[in-house]
């Protein structure tokens, strides 16, 4: 498998994305949601920055289960209950990503929403990766 990051001239800089994510591989792995969610079933986190930490966790183990890295993430959607709070805490957000996923950035996405399923959660992750 592999995979081009394009980042066109012509669009502003991406700073932990990329624009797109060229792709060729034999197997698709679609990623559900995924919270806070400790091994009970239950939120653990105080902060987005816990919160988040755990999601991207719980992301990456079952990318991994699935035979991927996180290099084969093609493209990454956050869903935050307060994407004011996540550019605050973007920073903090960005070192967990690196130290967790690296710099081969997905296309991605924040989006606000009311609420997730797990009222106590603060952002939620899924995902689509092409593995060989």
């Amino acid at each position: 498998m592999t995979t081009e990051r394009v980042n066109p001239p012509d669009l502003c800089p991406p700073a932990g994305f990329s624009h797109a994510v060229v792709a060729t591989g034999s197997r698709a792995v679609f990623l559900a949601g995924q919270t806070a969610l400790d091994g009970d079933g239950k939120v653990v986190g105080d902060t987005l920055t816990e919160q988040f930490t755990r999601a991207l966790t719980n992301l990456l183990t079952a990318l991994r289960a699935a035979g991927g890295t996180p290099a084969d993430l093609a493209r990454v959607t956050v869903y935050a209950t307060d994407v004011a709070a996540y550019r605050v805490h973007a920073r903090e957000l960005g070192r967990v990503w690196r130290r967790l996923a690296g710099t081969d950035y997905p296309a991605m996405a924040v989006v606000e929403v009311v609420r997730l399923w797990d009222e106590q959660a603060m952002v939620e992750l899924d995902g689509f990766a092409l593995l060989p």
